[in-house]
């Protein structure tokens, strides 16, 4: 059952809007290290291309998703194109510092769930940083219920990512 919080949280999960593609643009860039680097052409053709792309209506956090049909080139949603037939690959989730403890990351991810449900994807999927680490994220997708199912080294061997599952 949802809380009050949640509640709040979920109406606040609309569709990525055009004008705050620049804000959500400099959120993940602030976060390029778990993410990647963006400029504006890369990250407005991210967004287009996705299978899901949602914000809160402040702003201060998104989530963009891609389903196994998805024309996107990144070697973390290859690795699981080569495995499943059917999944959604959630390519990044942020919130901004300010932002957290609210639930907006569990909202977004419900917005996922409930858009993977619809289209019979039998799966969500993610990558974690292992090395350099992300434990917040690690607790957060284990509270889930996502389990890892890979691993992988990448950028030279500069870093590691774990594969995740949460089986719908």
């Amino acid at each position: 059952m949802a809380t009050n919080d949640q509640n709040t949280a979920e109406s606040q999960v609309v569709a990525v809007r055009r004008a705050t593609l620049a804000d959500l643009l400099r959120l993940n860039n602030e976060h390029a290290e778990q993410l990647s680097f963006l400029d504006m052409a890369g990250f407005e053709r991210l967004v287009a291309r996705a299978f899901l792309a949602r914000q809160t209506q402040d702003a201060g956090a998104f989530v963009v998703a891609f389903d196994e049909t998805g024309d996107y080139d990144s070697p973390n949603f290859l690795w699981f194109r080569a495995r499943y037939e059917r999944f959604v690959y959630v390519d990044r989730v942020v919130v901004a510092p300010q932002a957290r403890g609210r639930g907006l990351a569990r909202a977004l991810y419900d917005s996922v769930l409930a858009a993977a449900m619809a289209a019979d994807a039998g799966r969500i999927v993610c990558e974690i940083n292992l090395d350099p680490p992300n434990p917040g994220s690690l607790r957060f997708h284990e509270r889930l219920g996502f389990r890892k199912v890979g691993e992988a080294r990448l950028a030279g061997g500069e870093k590691t990512v774990g594969y995740y599952e949460l089986s719908l």
